[in-house]
């Protein structure tokens, strides 16, 4: 099986080997570049717990002073491996998605205890913070790293992408399915899908490309990337 994996290489390299190591072919197009922000100083002892969004938050955070006994609030396992990988111990993983993080956080963190901490992109699809603020959370956001689109893509890899279509394609984002797309209409790409499925986290990251005529479209979690390969 052809697999097209698209996030940048540090985040998938350990699924391109897992895949290789399965059999499959899988083919690489980063369609996304994440960058550091520089953000004001934190004073940690001033908060209770983290919310982290994604594991790019935990990558571009100084974590040489925080206390890594603090609970910290993850969106999903790769977030919550990122954040024990840091040296978190106590980290709460939500099933994937903002919906479920904010129910997660209703039930385990207490509003009267202290200040939260979110630590997010400059981009969000959900305002997360101003959700738990309406909840009458005390939130500080924390805003440490950007995504830009990829503009530019090897043209040998782009011929050889047309011949050999992938049967699978993976998107994590929103803003990834807004690139995916872009790259399909500069490279005049429309109509060359229809054999490929497409794996999409999220309804609105899927109904982005839904213009575009795909095999299947399936939703999914973080993790499930495997067990996907067994649907189709």
């Amino acid at each position: 099986m052809h697999i097209l994996l698209t996030r940048p290489l540090e985040d998938c390299s350990e699924m391109i080997l897992k895949f290789k190591s399965l059999g499959h072919q899988v083919s690489h197009l980063p369609l996304l570049t994440i960058e550091k922000i520089n953000y004001e100083k934190i004073k940690i002892f001033e908060y209770g717990g983290i919310i982290f969004t994604s594991a790019n938050a935990i990558k571009f955070l100084d974590l040489n002073k925080f206390d890594k006994d603090i609970t910290c609030f993850c969106v999903g396992n790769i977030t919550e491996k990122k954040a024990r990988t840091a040296g978190f111990q106590n980290t709460i993983s939500a099933e994937g998605n903002v919906s479920n993080l904010k129910e997660l956080i209703l039930q385990n963190y207490e509003i009267k205890d202290k200040p939260l901490l979110y630590v997010s992109g400059e981009t969000i699809s959900v305002d997360l913070g101003k959700q738990l603020l309406n909840e009458g959370y005390n939130i500080k956001r924390i805003i440490n790293y950007r995504v830009s689109h990829n503009q530019k893509f090897d043209e040998n890899f782009i011929k050889e992408l047309k011949v050999n279509m992938p049967d699978i394609v993976y998107v994590y984002s929103q803003n990834s399915a807004s690139s995916l797309l872009n790259f399909i209409k500069i490279y005049r790409a429309e109509n060359i899908w229809m054999d490929t499925n497409l794996m999409c986290i999220g309804e609105k990251t899927s109904n982005i490309l839904n213009e575009i005529k795909w095999k299947k479209i399936f939703l999914f979690n973080p993790g499930e990337e495997e067990f996907l390969l067994y649907k189709i």
